[in-house]
């Protein structure tokens, strides 16, 4: 059984002409990535997640943290987009005025199809130079370590500092052009879709209140309650690897919905 005003949400999706999909967590974990909330295994068990996140955890030790984030990399590499994640990519094909805006670091909303998401939190598949910023390649498919381990970072080919995960860490504000950009997108938009985040982690959980007080419907999909929900229009309690095919079927048919 579909959730509670999912029909009312098919329409409004059906009858979006700018359309913002903007995920969180919640989306990847669908697919097996882990978040900040669950268990580490192996090396990391010893760690909280949040000490490794931060500049000062790299400048310490930037063996420990490039490891903590390649095997974060690894984990990613061997997940799969889920059906949240193409059914987002067929809003996007159905609605051409469709931005996709995500706070997670991976690259399930690329490989699912969808084109450009802008990553608000940076993503582990760009790093970059420490000291001077330049992008860096990232690693092999097969230099992935296991359950975890130390790995001394490579250094960049301009200025041989380290290069660090290119990922915003606590403490760091969000990338200026990547934040701009979605709070345009949620300024003129009608239809914001909010899936699988929190609301929580500012200043991103700002985008649907942008979208909210500019007059566009708000729409959220999530399994529990959050501080969003005021400012939603229909709140969908749910997976969103369940609702959003749903939601697909519901405004263009069944044979536009991912399996």
């Amino acid at each position: 059984m579909e959730p509670s005003g999912t029909a009312e949400a098919a329409t409004l999706l059906a009858q979006a002409r700018r359309l913002v999909v903007f995920t969180g967590a919640g989306m990847s974990a669908e697919s097996g990535v882990p978040t900040f909330r669950d268990a580490l295994t192996g090396l990391w068990e010893q760690f909280d997640p949040r000490a490794l996140a931060t500049p000062e955890a790299f400048r310490a030790d930037p063996a420990l943290v490039w490891g903590w984030y390649e095997w974060r990399r690894g984990a990613v590499r061997r997940a799969e987009p889920n059906p949240g994640h193409r059914a987002v990519a067929v809003m996007a094909a159905r609605v051409p005025e469709t931005v996709v805006v995500t706070q997670n670091v991976d690259d399930l909303h690329e490989r699912a199809g969808s084109a450009a998401p802008i990553h608000l939190h940076g993503s582990l598949f760009a790093p970059r130079c420490s000291a001077c910023a330049e992008p860096a390649p990232v690693p092999g498919a097969g230099e992935e370590p296991g359950e975890g381990r130390r790995l001394t970072p490579p250094r960049c080919g301009r200025c041989e500092a380290p290069v660090r995960p290119g990922v915003v860490w606590f403490g760091e504000a969000l990338p200026e052009q990547a934040f701009e950009a979605a709070v345009e997108a949620a300024y003129r938009c009608d239809v914001l879709l909010t899936v699988g985040t929190s609301g929580l982690v500012y200043p991103a959980a700002e985008i649907p209140q942008v979208a909210a007080r500019r007059g566009g419907t708000v729409i959220q999909v999530n399994p529990e309650e959050t501080p969003l929900d005021a400012v939603c229009a229909v709140n969908l309690h749910g997976r969103a690897a369940r609702v959003l095919p749903a939601l697909v079927r519901g405004a263009w048919g069944d044979a536009a919905a991912p399996a």
